[in-house]
């Protein structure tokens, strides 16, 4: 079996996912891991080759599919429109207000030099967003309702911790429960972006630092927290050492809407983790898959969840899947 090759830009908690989940698949293998730090200092869960990020276009002819691993805050929007130059990429940019802009600046600099970038894959947006155009289409007459956590939010997580003064940062989004019943309920109630969700930030800062600037900022920051209640807690790094270790996470999707005739219909898709990064890393994998053989059929451009065909992800072949999947 040739082994789709794989590259991983960046090793946090989304690298080591993504060496934990090409290892379940016999079809992927990992050629090298690429970092801003030391290499020599890198501790990689499985044996591989670790290289600076500025030598990774040593690796063009190595590597089939890189999948980026850096935040969608300041990482990904430089990262994904360099590396898509040199490589067919993966990443799991995650900013929604900000996903058709970076779309089209991904599909301009892939298409500038022949390669396929998907962007926005994991499971929101990534399953979830095929969620609700799936649940959408099938039911006309009705709304959707998107409900995260409660669980530690990444991408928030690490918007916190760019803020001066932030030493280390915990970020949890906590449906409210009572909005949650209501969309179950059938009512169809018609909820802001406020009376969804809460977001509880639980901070450790730097010796001296401005606890009410950091607050203010947090809270401040556009579509992360200006428009959600938010609390602060600064606690200590052995607090949250102790209690914030985990990074769980989950969520709901529904949809509530009645027929013509007017019969009352709900779906609903749920995701409960013990760990975000390793399930959005497993995505991310089978993904990469699909990039590889979409490459082969000779498409280019930026590519999300809804121009990809289930087909693409399994390591089944076509027919394989019709006989045990369909």
């Amino acid at each position: 079996m040739q082994k789709i090759r794989l590259g991983i830009l960046g090793y946090g908690n989304l690298g080591r996912g993504v060496q934990y989940a090409a290892a379940q698949n016999p079809d992927m293998e990992v050629v090298a891991v690429f970092t801003r730090r030391d290499p020599a200092a890198v501790q990689t869960v499985l044996p591989v080759t670790v290289d600076k990020t500025e030598n990774i276009g040593k690796y063009a002819d190595k590597i089939d599919v890189m999948i980026l691993c850096g935040g969608s805050a300041t990482d990904l929007p430089e990262q994904s429109v360099q590396t898509v130059r040199m490589f067919h990429t993966v990443d799991s940019f995650d900013t929604h207000a900000k996903i058709p802009a970076y779309f089209d600046a991904l599909d301009a600099a892939a298409k500038e030099t022949g390669h396929v970038g998907a962007m926005s894959i994991g499971w929101d947006p990534g399953l979830f967003s095929l969620a609700r155009i799936y649940f959408g289409s099938s039911l006309a007459g009705g709304s959707t309702y998107t409900f995260w956590g409660k669980g530690v939010s990444q991408g928030h997580s690490d918007a916190i911790r760019r803020i001066k003064g932030v030493k280390d940062a915990r970020q949890y989004t906590v449906p409210i429960e009572s909005a949650l019943e209501r969309v179950r309920n059938g009512e169809n109630p018609e909820l802001t972006t406020r009376e969804k969700h809460t977001r509880e930030c639980y901070v450790v800062a730097e010796d001296g630092a401005d606890l009410v600037r950091i607050e203010k900022e947090i809270k401040e920051i556009p579509n992360y927290f200006a428009d959600y209640d938010t609390t602060v807690h600064f606690i200590s790094e052995e607090e949250l050492k102790k209690n914030h270790s985990g990074i769980p996470h989950g969520g709901f999707v529904l949809r509530s809407g009645k027929s013509a005739a007017g019969n009352h219909f709900l779906m609903e898709f749920s995701l409960k983790l013990d760990s975000n990064p390793e399930f959005t890393s497993s995505i991310l994998v089978a993904y990469a898959r699909a990039v590889y053989r979409l490459a082969k059929e000779g498409k280019t451009g930026a590519v999300t969840v809804f121009d990809i065909a289930p087909k693409y992800l399994s390591p089944l072949t076509e027919s394989e899947q019709r006989k045990q999947l369909l």
